[in-house]
């Protein structure tokens, strides 16, 4: 077991899996010298040569039309997208071609891509460097879309992601990547990679989300300790498929669910998780689930975004509305 942070994880994971095989590449802007803006490659582009990590030019569509080609040729890509922002000119590719050529080749061709993307905010950026657009994607049939809360996950995620032989688009959380966590890097009794996780478990309401928001749910659940309530936090991990199964089990244990994450409400996953166990549990919810998001608006200015971003109190205040508690916030959009 290592310390490190979740930046370093994945680092370590990309070392692992080039080592593991010569198939793996790499590409994107700036990854090889720079190392990458968040220095995820640091040190990969000396280590393994630029035949394998290769800078690209600024040219997302461009970037996967090449790992389009690599995979046809039997190699491995795995892809950055700079910030999430820049992924926009590269939609036609994964949903046109990367997302379809397996179907539409009888399953004689595998897409074994690896899109990497950092997203959501809390880092004070500028437009287009704060997005979380990860339900275009879940809503593409064909593509596998996950996202790591933790520097473990991290690393054992983005190895799954390499190895499987699907297109995966993975959502790192951006502000988290300098959250450190204890690193397993042995690859054993791992998780599979479209698995949900009880990361904190409780009695009276399950608290459903993903991403940067796994560490402030986990808050969440131990300021709520105080009050008497017991909050079971589960992180999805995985966007698409979601895995039904292990939130089903959560809210029948509990009898309600709040879900969060920082994408806008309308049309985000929250709505699809929440019809799914809506769908399966009628029987044992004893109140209306709750969303948390994002509000429905283009992502705001740097310095307004704490207003955007779900927190602690927001969580805790739907916690409370599901629980028929009085609850202290008006006037803005839960759903």
């Amino acid at each position: 077991m290592s310390t490190m942070t979740m930046a370093a994880a994945l680092n370590s994971g990309l070392r692992h899996a080039l080592d593991d095989d010569p198939t793996v590449v790499l590409l994107g802007e700036d990854i090889g010298t720079l190392g990458g803006v968040f220095r995820v490659t640091d040190g990969l582009q000396r280590d393994f040569g630029a035949d394998r990590v290769m800078d690209t030019p600024l040219a997302e569509s461009g970037i996967l039309g090449v790992a389009v080609g690599l995979a046809y040729r039997g190699y491995r890509p795995v892809v950055e997208i700079q910030f999430d922002g820049f992924v926009y000119p590269a939609v036609d590719q994964l949903v046109t071609q990367v997302a379809r050529i397996h179907y539409r080749t009888g399953g004689a061709v595998r897409m074994p891509i690896t899109v990497r993307i950092p997203y959501g905010g809390g880092i004070g950026a500028v437009e287009h460097h704060s997005e979380s657009p990860e339900a275009y994607f879940a809503h593409t049939p064909g593509l596998r879309v996950v996202t790591c809360g933790s520097p473990q996950d991290a690393h054992t995620m983005i190895r799954q992601a390499i190895a499987c032989d699907d297109p995966v688009v993975f959502f790192e959380p951006k502000r988290r990547y300098w959250v450190k966590g204890e690193v397993d890097e042995s690859f054993d009794d791992v998780p599979l990679l479209d698995r949900a996780r009880v990361v904190v478990e409780g009695t009276d309401v399950t608290l459903a989300t993903y991403g940067p928001l796994v560490i402030t749910a986990r808050d969440a659940a131990l300021a709520a300790q105080d009050d008497g309530l017991s909050i079971e936090v589960v992180d999805l991990r995985s966007l698409s498929p979601i895995d039904v199964d292990t939130l089903e089990a959560s809210v029948r244990k509990t009898g309600r669910l709040v879900v969060t994450h920082e994408a806008q409400a309308s049309g985000g996953l929250g709505a699809e998780i929440i019809a799914s166990i809506t769908d399966r549990c009628f029987d044992v919810l004893t109140s209306a689930p709750v969303r948390v998001t994002g509000f429905d608006t283009p992502y705001p200015a740097s310095k307004l975004e704490e207003h955007f971003l779900p927190d602690l109190d927001r969580m805790l205040d739907a916690v409370d509305r599901v629980m028929g508690r009085q609850h202290s916030l008006t006037g803005w959009r839960a759903s």
